[in-house]
């Protein structure tokens, strides 16, 4: 990503090592940038299958480098199953890391930090074996992360007796307000142990890293400091859309899927301003025949312009009728985008999202109310977050049968994009943009923390 420099004069050179999937890279490649702006070398760590196939763009400021998850040629795909390929990331994970680092020793750039992702915990002993600073950084919110920690640590035990339950800096959460590993007892137990694993020794870290900033989640952070010292660092999004500190950052550079070759922004400008719903639901969710069904009439009937990213993987789902019905003017059918892009078009009024936690703290950034539709993991919480903290959104009503219906979607939009509460909404949202510029600028939380994170490197080289 980064053309060569050899005898360039570095402050100190971090290797960051991200959860091999898009939504775990992108905001460590950010957040290396930002170290890469303030005079530190940044390597990014990815496997060799995310480096054949997310095709990164070239980056004037992050290094790229690979090491291998045991599954070179297909990724997680190519595992018999969940356990199975965490634990081969494990094993093939720590001795190519280590490899790397042997690497950089005989070079200019000796590795001063290794800068990993909570769901590898393991790397913190790679770390620890080569005498490197070892800096742990959480991609979900800090409400998130105390939940997992204090159910880790035992000081909330399973199954939670009654609801709703209070914890101190949280907001009173009711169980469909809990990550789904909790609300839907049993599910997914690999990803909840892996989530509940992030502070098997979270405790040795030098330092814990939170993508989040500071006024966003006040409470929680100060609440969850007092057990486990935190900076936060984020959001972690492109600097062009925060304070535009740093040079070259205009995009993500890595993408799970090909971009979409519609042309999206000749479509938005034959919109009028603040008048489209833009739907997503991120690299992972799917959704069920009926779900997609009665998302696709509930934006019809919302009569509400939309843009909606439907997966190749998920199109057979979407009703043939409907197809036949919406018009190329009344909507558009992509199946990717940048969506940062999207999002800061000033022809988009609302996005449907399911509440992961980049897509929030992505529309957070831009100043976008929400419609939150979760689907699992972290965005339940996420939604609930949304809809009654932040308040700049409305979550979605789930039917008896797990699905939301038609009249429930139109309803949702029509709040956000008609209703006085909406209007509300939208002032909060940009309240809240402003504040996220506010933590990267000059002098704010997030820029403080960062630059003390760099003078905790630059000590330790000296």
């Amino acid at each position: 990503m980064c053309s060569e420099d050899k005898g360039r004069a570095y402050k100190g050179h971090v290797l960051a090592f991200p959860y091999p999937s898009q939504g775990h890279i992108n905001p460590m490649l950010q957040f290396s940038k930002r170290l890469a702006s303030k005079g530190l070398r940044a390597t990014l760590a990815i496997t060799k299958f995310i480096s054949t196939s997310m095709n990164p763009r070239p980056s004037a400021l992050v290094h790229l480098d690979t090491i291998s998850d045991g599954h070179d040629e297909g990724g997680f795909s190519q595992a018999e199953s969940i356990h199975s390929y965490l634990s081969r990331l494990e094993s093939a994970g720590s001795e190519t890391l280590s490899d790397l680092i042997l690497k950089y020793k005989e070079t200019d750039h000796p590795v001063d930090c290794i800068i990993y992702d909570s769901f590898l915990p393991w790397a913190l002993d790679v770390a620890k074996k080569f005498d490197l600073l070892g800096a742990v950084f959480f991609t979900q919110s800090c409400t998130v992360d105390y939940i997992y920690y204090l159910i880790h640590h035992g000081l909330l035990k399973l199954p939670i007796p009654s609801f709703p339950v209070t914890i101190p800096g949280l907001p009173s959460l009711e169980l469909r307000d809990m990550p789904s590993f909790i609300y839907v007892a049993g599910s997914y137990p690999a990803y909840f142990e892996m989530v509940l694993h992030q502070f098997l020794n979270a405790d040795k870290a030098d330092q814990v890293l939170v993508n989040t900033f500071y006024k966003l989640e006040a409470e929680v952070v100060d609440t969850m400091s007092k057990a486990c010292p935190l900076m936060t660092i984020g959001p972690t999004i492109p600097s062009i859309y925060l304070d535009k500190r740093v040079e070259d950052d205009s995009d993500y550079g890595l993408h799970l899927f090909d971009l979409d070759s519609s042309d999206i922004t000749t479509w938005l400008e034959t919109q009028p301003p603040r008048s489209v719903v833009y739907v997503s639901f991120g690299s992972m969710a799917t959704l069920s025949n009926e779900q997609m069904e009665e998302l696709a009439w509930g934006l019809h009937g919302s009569g509400q312009p939309f843009l909606w990213v439907v997966k190749a993987s998920e199109d057979s789902k979407i009703p043939e009728k409907f197809k036949r019905e919406i018009t190329a003017e009344r909507a558009l059918l992509v199946r990717w985008s940048r969506q940062l892009e999207v999002l800061s078009s000033d022809r988009i009024g609302c996005f449907f999202s399911h509440c992961g936690w980049n897509s929030t703290i992505e529309a957070l950034s831009i100043g976008l109310p929400m419609v939150a539709m979760p689907q699992w993991t972290d965005q339940t919480t996420d939604a609930k977050l949304v809809e009654d903290v932040w308040e700049v959104g409305v979550r979605v009503r789930v039917g008896e049968d797990g699905i939301v219906k038609r009249e429930e979607i139109e309803r949702c939009v029509r709040e956000v994009m008609e209703s006085e509460r909406g209007k509300v909404m939208a002032e909060n949202a940009t309240k809240w943009k402003e504040l996220a510029v506010e933590a990267v600028s000059e002098g704010g939380t997030t820029d403080n923390n960062i630059n003390a994170f760099v003078t905790e490197i630059v000590l330790k080289r000296s």
